[in-house]
């Protein structure tokens, strides 16, 4: 928070009204949980209405391509097809892929498979296979908003160990967002997501974590799945990010591909799954943007 603006002053979000008929009274409640002690968002955090509506449009193209890229995703495709296919119909749907050239990535999309945890590189030399799992990871810049999601496929017939972990890392992400309420605590989704993997005999990826989104492809807060209830940001309207927990079936320890320095796996070789959902935090709970 700063800027201080008296309350008949045209509110510093854009919306045309007056400070204390829009932002006023979040604010006050912001700072009444600060002095408590309490991390609370820079206002520039919290997205505007018009903001929040240009994410939902850039929300509904992503949802349309992981839509589209399901019936590809079969066994024999190498997945840099899947990346051409994912690129193309960004295009033809008017977006911009977010990850193409994001700090050096060079592909559109992010595959994951078995034991890659995440940022897989699609490449012709990678193909999918029978039995495998894997995560496609989609983000879009569309109008100048971002959006962000992922989904986990099983390639033909898969043991019944993989679909369980697949499983059960659904149910990790869906328990983290029911803890996101308005004047809640960013802490408390680490914690749901974390007891749930636990009490199936998995682990939480700790290093890497969810991430606010919007403006910019990765915005504050970043969201841990390891954190514990009552700790972290306040979660206040207008606050989105993601929630994309990793679920490994060992371990929870990983490496880095040194020769890319972006594929990252688990440590011991067993699978790993993850699943992803943008969130905006509402006055009354959340919403779902990108799914």
């Amino acid at each position: 928070m700063s800027g201080k603006l008296g309350r008949n002053d045209a509110c510093w979000c854009g919306s045309g009204l007056k400070y204390k008929k829009c932002h006023a009274s979040i604010e006050e409640q912001m700072a009444s949980y600060h002095s408590q002690g309490y991390e609370v968002p820079h206002r520039k955090l919290l997205k505007t209405q018009k903001q929040i509506e240009g994410i939902r449009e850039s929300s509904k193209l992503n949802i349309a391509l992981l839509d589209f890229i399901g019936d590809y995703v079969v066994d024999g495709i190498a997945t840099e097809e899947l990346d051409r296919l994912i690129y193309e119909k960004t295009k033809e749907l008017g977006g911009t892929p977010a990850t193409l050239h994001y700090k050096g990535y060079p592909k559109s999309v992010c595959i994951s498979i078995n034991e890659v945890v995440c940022h897989g590189i699609p490449s012709d030399r990678v193909v999918l296979k029978n039995g495998d799992i894997a995560n496609i990871d989609v983000s879009t810049i569309y109008n100048g908003f971002f959006s962000d999601s992922s989904r986990m496929f099983c390639v033909g017939e898969v043991s019944s160990e993989k679909q369980k972990l697949v499983h059960v890392a659904k149910e990790c992400m869906e328990l983290g967002i029911e803890q996101v309420k308005s004047w809640g605590l960013l802490g408390d989704v680490g914690q749901a997501v974390n007891e749930h993997a636990k009490k199936n005999g998995y682990s939480v990826v700790r290093e890497i974590g969810g991430h606010g989104i919007g403006l910019q492809f990765q915005e504050d807060p970043w969201v841990s799945y390891v954190s514990k209830q009552g700790t972290g940001m306040l979660l206040v309207p207008g606050l989105i990010f993601t929630v994309e927990p990793m679920i490994n079936m060992g371990k929870a320890k990983i490496s880095m591909n040194e020769g890319d320095n972006w594929t990252v796996y688990t440590a011991d070789g067993k699978p790993s799954a993850q699943w992803e959902k943008t969130v905006l935090v509402t006055e009354t709970g959340y919403e779902i943007l990108a799914y």
